[in-house]
């Protein structure tokens, strides 16, 4: 069962990818995109490190939802820019980003005490019923979000900046 907790992820992942090899790379990105979307990615490396680093407590969990919810918000501080730089369809794609990062997020909070072993409610026991594989797919999810971070600063500000420079 735990399987279906990676989808939000995996979908996210697919969703993303396209829209960086595809529209990104199809229009190039000017320099306040170059900044803006490894900071996106930034908020939500640092999401996935307080899941794997911070031990869950009620108190802990109010500081997950902070973070989460102002990933959330700033992920969406571009479009008002990109409605006059993308066509209909890079919209629509980040419209379903939008949608799937609060459940992403949402998703590794429910996974967080049960890969640190705390002690859930049955229906979130019986579905998240793997800890092991739970905490070791979290510090994946971290260790991939870890090079796409470097891989946007990089490839879009040092390898192709001239050429997509705008």
């Amino acid at each position: 069962m735990w399987l279906t907790a990676t989808l939000p992820f995996l979908l996210q992942a697919a969703a993303i990818g396209f829209d960086e090899g595809y529209f990104h790379i199809r229009r190039g990105l000017p320099k306040w995109e170059r900044i803006g979307h490894p900071i996106d990615t930034f908020s939500v490396l640092i999401c996935m490190a307080y899941v794997i680093w911070v031990p869950f407590s009620s108190g802990a969990l109010i500081g997950y939802c902070a973070l989460a919810a102002f990933s959330s918000l700033l992920v969406t501080k571009d479009e008002f820019v990109h409605k006059e730089h993308c066509p209909a369809s890079e919209n629509w794609l980040h419209a379903v980003l939008f949608t799937l990062h609060p459940i992403t997020l949402t998703t590794a909070g429910f996974i967080w005490p049960v890969a640190g072993g705390v002690s859930v409610t049955p229906w979130i026991s019986n579905w998240l019923d793997n800890p092991l594989m739970l905490k070791t797919f979290l510090s994946v999810q971290l260790t991939l979000l870890t090079l796409f971070f470097f891989y946007q600063i990089i490839f879009w500000n040092f390898v192709w900046k001239e050429k997509y420079d705008q």
